[in-house]
């Protein structure tokens, strides 16, 4: 069993200049509720399945399964997804002992810029940069199932 902690920011500046990675992620959903999500992603040459339960009280900590799986398979899963495609840039930004990871998003959520930052404990205390806006943590609408729901973007298209 995993449980991952998490909280979730918007951003307001420019982070660019400390970025050590880059990677186009596409997903989608085959299942999305408040009490589960079942995704399917391909990060660059990469895929997963990952199937997340509900948020606690304070939207901090789920329990999240990932599992590997061919690159090919989450191509034609993807297919199946009953949700829009959410495509994006993960940037992924150490400071000060912690690894941001940047999303910007493309398509129907152009200009959204989230970044999210994974803790071992909720107590976890961490600095903030300046370039990291106001917490969303726990906010609904800044899901990326919600998003993936909220969207026109699903055309087929995406790769």
């Amino acid at each position: 069993m995993s449980i991952e902690i998490e909280r979730k920011f918007l951003v307001k500046g420019d982070f660019s200049s400390c970025v050590v990675k880059k990677e186009k992620i596409v997903q989608a959903y085959l299942a999305a509720s408040r009490e589960r999500t079942v995704r399917i992603r391909t990060k660059g040459d990469k895929a997963f399945l990952t199937i997340k339960g509900a948020a606690n009280t304070n939207g901090f900590s789920h329990l999240e399964f990932e599992y590997p799986i061919p690159l090919q398979d989450a191509q034609e899963i993807l297919k199946l997804a009953q949700t829009g495609w959410i495509e994006k840039e993960r940037n992924y930004v150490p400071f000060e002992n912690h690894l941001f990871e940047v999303d910007i998003f493309h398509g129907a959520h152009e200009g959204l810029i989230l970044a999210e930052l994974e803790l071992s404990s909720e107590n976890e205390v961490f600095e903030k940069p300046d370039w990291l806006g106001e917490e969303v943590t726990g906010e609904e609408r800044y899901y990326n199932a919600w998003l993936a729901g909220n969207t026109n973007a699903d055309d087929g298209e995406h790769k």
